[in-house]
Order: structure tokens, then C-alpha cells, then sequence
């Protein structure tokens, strides 16, 4: 069984991204990242993508993440911030503590290109 279908497939990323969205835009160092991005577009990409990386459904349209990130100037702090929320939400979607880790490893595995480094 895929990870993607472990942690309740559609559905539960669904749930995942909106507490994720509500948390980064709580915090004060990531929300200036956001501040002209269309939300409801990044919700339906982010969707896509995490069910991609999670071994789910190949539907993600968006730009690579390298091309993505570019110029954003992230750092290991902001990196950290985001899996830190990504966590929480997929613990308060009703995601298995062990289902949440192989997810953020998967994550994790982005963060040279997403840093750019």
C-alpha cells in the first residue's frame, strides 16, 4: 500500500494542506513567502504535489521545485519552519505518527532543491 493511500489518499491531504496554509500564514517568518501567492492555487498544487511524492496519483503541474524556490532566498530556518508545520497538520488531519515521518522524510529529500543548495 502506498503512503498516499495509507494516510487517506484526496481526502486527508485535503485536510493536511488547509491546516498547513493556516499555519504558515500564523507565522510571522513565512507568511512574507506568501504574501502575493493566490492560496487557492497553491492549495490544489500543493495537494497534487504531495500526492506525488507520497506515491500517490502523478497529477502535480507545477514547476519544478528548484525553478520554484529560485531567488526566494529560503534558508535552513524557513525549511525547518515548514516541515515543522507539515507535521502538526498531518497530526491534527489524523495522520499515524509513523505515516507523518515517512512523509516528512519524503519532504526532506527536496530540501537541496528547494534551497538551492
Amino acid at each position: 500500500m502506498s503512503l498516499y493511500d495509507k494516510i487517506g489518499g484526496k481526502p486527508a491531504l485535503e485536510k493536511v494542506v488547509t491546516e498547513l496554509h493556516k499555519r504558515i500564514l500564523a507565522d510571522g517568518s513565512l507568511k512574507p513567502f506568501f504574501a502575493s501567492t493566490d492560496m487557492a492555487k497553491q492549495h490544489n498544487l500543493q495537494v497534487a504535489f504531495f500526492s506525488q511524492i507520497l506515491e500517490g496519483p502523478k497529477e502535480y503541474g507545477g514547476r519544478a521545485m528548484e525553478k520554484t524556490h529560485t531567488g526566494m532566498n529560503l534558508q535552513q530556518p524557513h525549511f525547518d519552519a515548514i516541515l515543522k508545520h507539515l507535521g502538526e497538520s498531518m497530526t491534527a488531519a489524523g495522520v499515524s505518527a509513523d505515516d507523518t515521518k515517512a512523509a516528512l522524510a519524503n519532504v526532506s529529500a527536496l530540501k537541496g532543491a528547494i534551497l538551492g543548495k
